[in-house]
């Protein structure tokens, strides 16, 4: 039995982002893999509240993957929804994804609390909401490192405002 799968919704919405496609067919054949014990947990990623609404509907969901940072916010009302009911909020591309993220306000927090611009953002995300579970990618120890420290950054309620402006 696998613990957790992920469907990924690959509706055709711009980007990386979902689309308000129908998706009781997938999800009928994920809570089908449920029942005949082939998955334990339902994930869904690259879906819009409305559909999150209609999978909570049809099946207990672990975790909701999507886009997410502070520059592209749009899963503002989902993150909080989801924190509600005690589910799980994965974002993808946490730091930007291939374009890093970058503001002047970043860099202004980041220099106040002598750590990266990154390690800001993925500090910032912590402190978003308790359900946000973040998985960053890394090339090097190093990295790792940096990326574990964010989680001890202190962020007050100034760093916060200043902060949640730049995904508005």
């Amino acid at each position: 039995m696998i613990d957790v799968v992920n469907m990924r919704f690959m509706g055709g919405g711009a980007g990386h982002g979902p689309s308000e496609e129908p998706i009781a067919r997938q999800m009928e054949q994920m809570v089908k893999r449920q029942e005949r014990g082939l998955i334990k947990h339902i994930g869904i990623s690259n879906v819009t509240l409305a559909q999150t609404r209609v999978a909570r509907e049809m099946a207990d969901i672990v975790c909701v993957q999507n886009l997410y940072n502070l520059a592209n916010r749009g899963d503002d009302e989902m993150i909080d929804e989801l924190a509600k009911a005690g589910i799980a909020y994965v974002p993808f591309f946490p730091l930007g994804g291939f374009s890093p993220l970058q503001s002047d306000e970043l860099a202004a927090v980041a220099q106040d609390v002598d750590a990266s611009a990154l390690q800001v953002a993925l500090a910032w995300l912590l402190r978003r909401s308790p359900n946000i579970l973040l998985i960053p990618g890394t090339s090097s120890v190093d990295h790792l490192r940096e990326n574990v420290e964010a989680a001890t950054l202190k962020l007050d309620a100034d760093a916060m405002a200043a902060l949640d402006k730049i995904g508005k």
